[in-house]
């Protein structure tokens, strides 16, 4: 009788982990672990001239180097980028060191595409609900595309140039020459200085410390180059008469060859408290448990895809409705249909009053 009993239990532990490990067959691309950055405050002044060569940089990790986009089912870059972050009360100051041996930039407007150049970007989300961010992007020159976007390009978000990110400081340092394709270049350095004011969502400015962990990604564009008669042109593909597609290298890997899926950015962690590195970085049970809401929306739209309508209710999309062992918490996951929009909501012990999503992909706090 206990050997059945044990079998059983044995039996139903396995069918769990199992089902909670198979339910996101299919996804796991887009639930990869991002990864995090804690950025130190500081209370020295840094010149923004692109060299970062003042005292406060030394307290500021590097990040890890970019890989593809996609991940580790892409080779590795072939040029190496790195980042470091500080912040004080009014800034979030921004480093990056990208290893490019053909420094070369062409456009000199504000607010051009710059990823038609090679490219740095910066996206951030400062409450992480996926909405209302914003994009900085650079070039070798030290031109600047900045823009905001209500919500992601997937749930018809409108990028608006008409934002600014106002008293932002740039610059650029190249370790070669800038458009010489007679000689070998080693790398271009960048430094920003982004006003906190500059990122206001409804007349207010984000505050790292009432909100110390923000969203946060950064991009590479790369395009292949070549010579021609002794001046750097985009590469083009014979067979198609146009310039081969650019690379997309990145910090925290999205899992797709798109940027604009703010819930695959990395973690920025703001603190005063510099006893606690990198290593001390803890992510909080609701951002894990916000994962089965993301894995929610994309069934979802799949499911608009084949039906042309959502799903009513969670076994439709072969979900449970009961998911332990988050944090050692009981979670409850729930769907709402009304017409052709739905919110799901998932609630845990000891999480608060949980989280909820809509079919634009908004995560908010339930009320």
């Amino acid at each position: 009788m206990k050997k059945s009993l044990l079998f059983v239990l044995v039996c139903s532990l396995f069918y769990f982990h199992s089902t909670a490990q198979d339910i996101f067959k299919g996804y796991e691309h887009l639930f990869a672990p991002p990864l995090h950055y804690t950025a130190y405050h500081i209370s020295d002044a840094l010149v923004i001239d692109g060299k970062m060569d003042e005292k406060g940089w030394t307290k500021a990790p590097w990040s890890a180097y970019f890989s593809d986009i996609e991940g580790d089912k892409k080779p590795r870059p072939a040029f190496k980028t790195r980042f470091k972050m500080l912040w004080d009360s009014s800034h979030l100051y921004i480093a990056a060191e990208l290893e490019e041996p053909h420094v070369w930039a062409t456009l000199t407007k504000h607010d051009q595409v710059i990823f038609q150049d090679n490219d740095f970007e910066v996206f951030i989300d400062p409450d992480g609900d996926t909405h209302d961010y914003f994009e900085i992007e650079i070039n070798a020159l030290n031109t600047i595309f900045d823009l905001f976007l209500s919500r992601p390009y997937r749930n018809r978000g409108v990028l608006s140039t008409g934002w600014n990110a106002e008293h932002l400081k740039t610059a650029v340092h190249i370790n070669g020459t800038l458009n010489d394709a007679g000689d070998r270049d080693k790398k271009w350095t960048v430094e920003m200085a982004i006003p906190f004011a500059a990122l206001q969502h409804n007349n207010a400015a984000p505050d790292p410390e009432k909100n110390a962990l923000w969203r946060i990604n950064f991009s590479r564009v790369q395009w292949d180059t070549e010579i021609v008669e002794g001046k750097y042109r985009k590469k083009i593909n014979p067979a198609t008469g146009k310039p081969f597609p650019e690379h997309n290298w990145v910090w925290s890997p999205q899992g797709v060859i798109n940027m604009h899926y703010p819930e695959r950015w990395g973690y920025l962690r703001f603190t005063k408290d510099h006893t606690k590195g990198q290593d001390g970085f803890v992510l909080p049970p609701h951002e894990e448990s916000k994962k089965y809401l993301w894995l929610v929306y994309y069934k979802q739209k799949e499911h608009m895809r084949s039906n042309g309508r959502y799903a009513g209710s969670l076994s439709q999309l072969q979900l449970p409705s009961n998911i332990a062992g988050i944090a050692e918490n009981e979670c409850t996951l729930q769907l709402a249909l009304i017409s052709r929009q739905f919110s799901a909501a998932v609630t845990c012990d000891n999480h608060g009053a949980g989280w909820q999503i809509d079919q634009h992909g908004k995560v908010t706090p339930l009320n």
